[in-house]
């Protein structure tokens, strides 16, 4: 039972240490991951419509 309790005390203090970000951080890291998941849809984009193009020419 000791130890169950050393364990929840060792969560508890854990749990204090925690440093959430703030809504500007949030905000902005937010918009960066959109805007490189939009670069990369493109880039992939891109290279499938290139790739489809050369396969339709060979075939």
């Amino acid at each position: 039972m000791k130890k169950i309790f050393d364990y929840i005390k060792s969560v508890r203090s854990e749990w204090f240490k925690i440093v959430w970000p703030s809504r500007d951080v949030v905000v902005r890291t937010t918009i960066m991951i959109l805007v490189f998941s939009g670069l990369a849809a493109l880039f992939f984009f891109i290279v499938d419509s290139i790739l489809n193009a050369l396969v339709g020419w060979i075939f």
